[in-house]
């Protein structure tokens, strides 16, 4: 999780992309949460791969890993070179059976890993493969081929970032055959290539599919992904008692964090609003608020506002970052 977020900007110019919300949760706790689920048995540890996020993000990833009852580990990738030398930087935690993740992703599955396998690429089944990695499968529902980005349709089954490896150290030695050997694909180290060295040694990987893929590249595609989450999480509690409202409607599915005030205003359905945010006469859908927001006499939906916004008189779609003042 240690790249810029450059395409969720301004949202990423001051927290990191894994870090922004999803109904009330970061992404990252959200996907290793689910991650944890499909395992089928004890995680014993989560290692979070980042850049420099600060002491106090640092912790709070160690909260989360604690939380699912696995101890957490911290490793830096100071220069962005690639996804293979990304996974490398945790090499000390790539023993026994692994799973491998890039935090701006979440899914929805309902099965329980096959940890038995040699290695699972989790895949889903999209429209235009055009602008991912894909995998060819034979008869035997085995991956024969990794090919990314194709010009000319190969496979409509794309690669969405999460991988199993029943030998975490095998995996950690392929990967640093290519940094020892300079093996570049586009001028980075890349995990796809350490993939096929693993392949045509004869490791076989199975496709691993999930129900629905939630990509959070984009301000769009996230508020998207909240609007989902909302939809199908069933076990959270979504608005919480301290929220004071005053003839407003609330059209749920919402998520409501403490000591929001609402007035005169219709919200939701799908919208998110984090603590200490105060919303009056406004009309409100499918949209992230963050924390200590004022929002008046408003109406947009599709949106995604930061911390500590200033929104007034405003009637159209929003990106908006922290401490911005709109009139």
């Amino acid at each position: 999780m240690a790249g810029r977020g450059s395409r969720l900007r301004p949202h990423t110019l001051t927290i990191p992309k894994p870090l922004l919300p999803i109904a009330g949760k970061s992404i990252v706790q959200r996907l290793v949460e689910d991650i944890t689920k499909v395992c089928g048995e004890p995680v014993d540890e989560i290692a979070f791969i980042i850049g420099d996020f600060g002491a106090q993000v640092e912790k709070d990833l160690i909260t989360v890993a604690e939380s699912l009852g696995a101890k957490g580990s911290i490793y830096y990738q100071e220069k962005a070179l690639g996804t293979a030398h990304a996974i490398l930087c945790a090499k000390d935690s790539l023993q026994g059976k692994v799973v491998v993740a890039f935090a701006d992703t979440l899914f929805r599955a309902d099965f329980t890993l096959d940890n038995n396998a040699e290695g699972i690429i989790w895949v889903n089944k999209i429209d235009d493969p055009s602008a991912f990695g894909v995998v060819k499968v034979n008869a035997d529902n085995v991956i024969t081929d990794f090919v990314e980005k194709p010009k000319e349709y190969v496979s409509d089954l794309a690669i969405i970032g999460i991988y199993y490896f029943k030998d975490g150290n095998y995996l950690k030695h392929e990967l640093q055959y290519l940094i020892d050997n300079d093996i570049k694909g586009g001028g980075e180290y890349q995990l796809t290539d350490a993939l096929e060295n693993m392949k045509q040694k004869g490791t076989k990987f199975v496709p691993g599919k999930v129900d629905e893929w939630l990509d959070c590249g984009n301000y769009k595609a996230t508020v998207y992904t909240n609007q989902r989450v909302l939809e199908f999480i069933k076990e959270e509690k979504l608005i919480d008692s301290s929220l004071k409202k005053e003839n407003t409607v609330i059209i749920e599915p919402c998520y409501i964090d403490k000591n929001v005030e609402i007035t005169n205003s219709i919200i939701g359905p799908h919208v998110s609003i984090g603590e200490n945010t105060v919303i009056k006469n406004s009309i409100i859908s499918n949209t992230i608020i963050q924390t200590n927001s004022l929002i008046r006499s408003s109406n947009f939906k599709n949106s995604m506002v930061g911390n500590y916004a200033n929104i007034k008189g405003i009637v159209q779609e929003l990106s908006v970052g922290d401490y911005n003042e709109i009139y």
